[in-house]
């Protein structure tokens, strides 16, 4: 079984590679999450970054990161 994540991210600043993103939610279908992408598009904040949002398909109960990481300061 598969879920479809959607959020929206964009680069808030370009010189330390920051970027804003918001979890918009998680769906049964890719096709609620585009419907729900396409009412989100003229909402304010998300209209002035409308090719931002990205949708993610996840398997349920698979691991997606396998390993350490590192930090940097």
């Amino acid at each position: 079984m598969f879920v479809y994540l959607l959020q929206h991210s964009y680069l808030i600043d370009d010189e330390s590679d920051t970027y804003e993103t918001k979890i918009i939610g998680i769906y049964s279908t890719e096709q609620k999450a585009m419907d729900v992408l396409e009412s989100y598009k003229n909402k304010e904040g998300f209209k002035n970054y409308p090719q931002d949002f990205y949708i993610d398909k996840y398997k349920i109960d698979e691991n997606f990161w396998s390993e350490g990481f590192i930090k940097f300061d």
